[in-house]
């Protein structure tokens, strides 16, 4: 496992919070140069450990106000009935992640719609593919939201 410092850890804190920081910005805030700096991010960026650099939305400021999180129950476990539930989750453009589960459920998705009427467009999309059981549940209040991984466990 690689051995990350306290400079690593800085410029990873500091992008996951903004990503539009200039290298000169950060550069400041870890005390050193712009040139180490840069060489730093582009190492963290070469090896994986940075894989997107994103803008975040406001999803009801763009007509999208409403998220769902729908378990997916199944009785096809084969190869190409999952690559047929992948491709068509892909397809929708509402669905932001999908996940294999353990346990009693085959798989949770994530997705935004702009009501319950966008809901079931989604709905009938998702059911091209044979799926036992389909439920969802609508997020009534976010408590908490952040993209931010927590870098307290980061080996240094």
């Amino acid at each position: 496992m690689r051995k990350f410092d306290k400079q690593d850890r800085t410029i990873l804190e500091l992008l996951q919070r903004d990503a539009t920081l200039s290298v000169a910005d950060i550069a400041e805030q870890i005390f050193t140069s712009k040139s180490a700096c840069w060489r730093r991010i582009q190492k963290l960026q070469d090896e994986g450990v940075i894989t997107h650099k994103v803008t975040l939305l406001d999803q009801k400021k763009i007509n999208l106000p409403l998220t769902g999180y729908i378990v997916v129950r199944t009785n096809q476990h084969n190869d190409i009935w999952a690559k047929k539930f992948k491709d068509v989750l892909e397809s929708i453009p509402e669905v932001l992640e999908v996940y294999r589960m353990s346990g009693d459920v085959d798989y949770l998705v994530k997705a935004v719609m702009t009501d319950m009427d966008g809901y079931d467009r989604l709905y009938k999309k998702i059911l091209k593919v044979d799926l036992f059981d389909v439920s969802c549940s609508f997020v009534m209040e976010t408590i908490k939201h952040t993209t931010e991984m927590p870098l307290r466990y980061l080996n240094l």
